[in-house]
């Protein structure tokens, strides 16, 4: 717990430690926004870019962002891959509670595809909209921590980092990758409630609105 801590203070300052840690706590966040961010900035354009699936054959459209997701999960267990054959060189065996770290991602999946499903559905009526979700992601990145913990904002400020969608994953990533803790269950189970509902939410929109693609199209 003692060297847990000491990786923690490394990523608080990384000047003062290994800067190695720090690049592996850095990296762990960014694995969780890649994935957020390749299929959110890819979603406005799925229904745009397959056309004859909407015309000339029946074809369960929904699944169009299920596609991007698999795609997406792949090049973050890659990116998995590479970090833990870094953390095994530079830190050695990792512990354990890392094999919470399906659970933890699985919030993050039931995120994507809700906002998949709604920017897929957007992105038919509104051909702007891609444009505007990259600017958004890239606002994302740096309002979210990545590249600096939560405890480092001041206390009155920290509230609103936990309004990012995006903070809860990446902490509790890092909180099982790095810090050897286990998620914090009462925040883990609210989270993947209110991103089961937006799932839901996404996906009945998506199916509402289709209707309307082969018009647009």
């Amino acid at each position: 717990m003692d060297t847990c801590r000491k990786r923690k203070a490394a990523f608080l300052d990384p000047g003062s430690d290994s800067k190695t840690e720090f690049a592996l706590v850095l990296f762990g966040g960014l694995i969780i926004f890649n994935l957020f961010s390749d299929c959110v900035n890819r979603a406005p354009g799925l229904i745009i870019s397959n056309i004859n699936y909407v015309k000339k054959v029946v074809f369960p459209l929904e699944i169009l962002p299920w596609v991007v997701l698999g795609a997406a999960l792949f090049h973050a267990l890659i990116s998995l891959i590479v970090w833990l054959l870094f953390f095994t060189v530079f830190m050695g065996v990792p512990h354990i509670k890392i094999l919470l770290l399906p659970l933890v991602v699985l919030p993050t999946v039931f995120l994507v595809m809700g906002i998949s499903w709604i920017l897929a559905s957007l992105g038919v009526y509104l051909r702007d909209v891609s444009q505007l979700i990259g600017i958004i992601t890239t606002v994302l990145m740096f309002l979210s921590p990545i590249f600096y913990p939560v405890s480092a904002l001041p206390i009155q400020y920290q509230p609103f980092l936990l309004l990012n969608p995006l903070t809860i994953p990446i902490e509790q990533v890092r909180d099982v990758l790095m810090w050897n803790r286990q998620p914090d269950w009462m925040i883990y189970f609210a989270y993947i409630v209110a991103t089961s509902i937006l799932a839901w939410l996404g996906f009945a929109w998506f199916q509402k609105t289709r209707k309307g693609f082969a018009d647009v199209l």
